[in-house]
């Protein structure tokens, strides 16, 4: 673990230091928390906090309180306060303050690695259920909410002025497929889609059924010549069945975002420009006109045809 260590006292630091060190943790010493406040929020490696319930500027407490606010769902941060008044009420006011526990000062050697080692446990679990939340267990790829999640950030990094497209596929006559060669091809086939949309520096994910989506920081021309070499990707790798071979191919609709575009209504744009894909004939690429405007009250995380208007 990457470890913050906040303790006015500098014995106090070089000691702790010293025991943390020798099982193999990254330690960063501080003397003043307000400095070990500003890391905590720059360095996203930081992963765990050991901090003396008596500072300088501020409480120990005060110190739990502003880290726990740092941290999120996808940043888990452990916190364990240090205290020499060892006793039930410093306990109870460290958990409330947001320390996940509480050890005597100076630690026992054994008692602090046995306290690390089941933050590590509790932060691989999050860590797991995070990846539980947000991947697509037949493909690997994002599911709808961590291409969500991802694309919303995302979109924040790009505005106003940076380049953003949205590239949706569509597996062509996939209910056919599952009719006729049954649906453990079809899961085949899904597979076999997701294969061929990967795509380096993408976020790439499967928002649901037969439908895939990447998002690329990219203008649109160079979005659109991505799609085409996806479609060739997939129609040269067929996917072999227990009823035979099959050639599978996806129409592809492409859009970038304007200024004012918030995520949904981005692949409203790539929506409307699948749509017009489908009503080509199936098996191509179609980019979304030039003008094309979309409503502004997109439901949140839909891709609603009807929102689309030229």
């Amino acid at each position: 673990m990457r470890i913050a260590l906040v303790d006015p006292s500098r014995t106090t630091r070089l000691i702790v230091t010293r025991l943390l060190e020798a099982r193999g943790h990254a330690v960063v010493p501080f003397g003043d928390e307000r400095e070990a406040l500003e890391q905590i929020k720059l360095d996203p490696r930081i992963d765990a906090v050991i901090t003396s319930a008596e500072l300088s500027h501020m409480t120990g407490l005060e110190l739990c309180w502003e880290t726990r606010l740092l941290a999120t769902c996808k940043r888990p941060i452990y916190v364990l306060m240090m205290s020499s008044q060892y006793d039930q009420r410093n306990l109870v006011e460290a958990l409330d303050s947001g320390a996940d526990d509480f050890i005597g000062k100076p630690p026992l050697a054994e008692e602090l690695y046995a306290r690390l080692r089941a933050a590590e446990r509790i932060a691989s679990m999050q860590r797991e259920l995070l990846r539980l939340a947000t991947t697509d267990p037949l493909t690997g790829l994002c599911n709808r909410r961590g291409f969500f999640e991802q694309a919303i950030e995302a979109r924040s990094r790009t505005l106003p002025d940076g380049k953003l497209s949205a590239i949706l596929l569509d597996i062509d006559n996939f209910k056919h497929i599952n009719d006729s060669y049954g649906h453990e091809a079809g899961d085949e086939a899904i597979r076999a889609c997701a294969e061929a949309a990967r795509f380096d520096e993408a976020i790439a994910g499967r928002l649901g059924g037969d439908e895939f989506a990447l998002l690329l920081e990219r203008p649109l021309p160079a979005s659109i010549e991505i799609a085409k070499d996806l479609r060739r990707r997939l129609a040269s790798r067929p996917v072999d069945t227990r009823k035979g071979r099959i050639t599978l191919t996806w129409s592809i609709g492409v859009g970038e975002a304007q200024p004012q575009d918030s995520v949904d209504q981005l692949l409203a744009r790539a929506d409307a420009a699948l749509y017009s894909a489908k009503t080509q004939g199936r098996n191509r690429v179609a980019a979304a006109p030039e003008g094309l405007r979309i409503e502004q009250t997109v439901a949140q995380h839909g891709i609603a045809r009807a929102t689309a208007c030229a």
